[in-house]
């Protein structure tokens, strides 16, 4: 039935939201918030297309943990009075999608490849307590889980595709997809009016905008774990058989490192000599022509 809801939840009507609507209420309070995560270094190097293979994966892995405790924690409070007007289990559970993409990046033995990381940790034994103890706070862990998917996590979705060269046939990103939902802005409308519909004091108001808050920072320590793990990670570099300084009877500008640094500065002489020194080499031409091929489709990945 809530499939049938949203997909038939008119795209084109108007909403009127209020400041003291829930969904409104949550998202002005938790504004910095998500602007510091949204801002933080992993956050914006992802966006870029600045992403290790390894630390998407370790990302995934973090995902997994977290949506595990919070999906066994919304089942077991489906239907408490509070939650189950925003219990939407086929539509936006996505345990068993981050399960396909373990198994892609890491292979079929992939639960004995990952574990729950000392960022994620805390998060998950937060969403295990409200579970228990606080059901109502599921909303706010929803909410800015959920949603966000549903947002941003679209953008990501195809910037991942791109930098990670993964198959089109989604493998590596089924996070991403929402299979039970054909229209996501009508889909997070139907989600904020069922929100809004909820009956909570301004006291549980109080306690959900601080909980969503929390999350926010859960996330962002996760992001900032991500990036220090990333800062020990070596970028691949190609040889490309280039002479040492040695071999240059001790003259530094016909050093292509040299000439390449001088070239980008906007010195015309060391274009020229960048030139002549990448076409006397059979691998620098190949890294030559590689070069033109990815401006070209980085042009044309922004003209898109």
């Amino acid at each position: 039935m809530a499939t049938e809801e949203a997909l038939n939840y008119n795209n084109d009507d108007d909403e009127i939201l209020r400041p003291d609507d829930l969904s409104e209420y949550l998202a002005a309070g938790t504004k910095e918030a998500h602007d510091r995560a949204e801002n933080s270094p992993f956050a914006k190097d992802f966006l870029r297309g600045r992403i290790k293979r390894e630390l998407f994966k370790l990302g995934t892995a973090a995902l997994y943990h977290v949506y595990s405790a919070l999906e066994e924690e919304i089942e077991r409070n489906k239907e408490h009075p509070l939650f189950a007007a925003v219990y939407f289990p086929s539509e936006l559970h996505r345990k068993e999608a981050l399960a396909k993409d373990l198994e892609y990046l890491y292979g079929s033995d992939w639960k004995n490849q990952i574990s729950c990381s000392a960022a994620t940790r805390p998060y998950v034994e937060r969403l295990h307590h409200v579970g228990q103890h606080e059901p109502d706070l599921l909303v706010a862990h929803s909410w800015t889980r959920y949603m966000g998917d549903l947002s941003g996590g679209q953008i990501l979705k195809k910037v991942a595709q791109r930098a990670l060269k993964l198959p089109a046939n989604g493998d590596g990103i089924h996070f991403y997809q929402f299979e039970g939902i054909h229209n996501p802005t009508a889909f997070k409308r139907l989600y904020r009016s069922r929100m809004n519909e909820l009956e909570v004091d301004a006291e549980t108001k109080k306690r959900l905008l601080a909980e969503a808050n929390l999350a926010f920072k859960f996330n962002l320590q996760v992001f900032e774990e991500l990036q220090e793990i990333g800062n020990g990670i070596k970028e691949e570099v190609q040889d490309i058989s280039f002479p040492a300084h040695g071999d240059l009877g001790g003259d530094i500008s016909k050093c292509p490192y040299y000439a390449a640094k001088m070239a980008v500065s906007g010195n015309t002489t060391y274009m020229c000599q960048l030139a002549r020194t990448l076409l006397r080499h059979t691998s620098a031409q190949v890294l030559l022509a590689t070069w033109i091929a990815a401006i070209t489709g980085l042009a044309a990945w922004y003209i898109m």
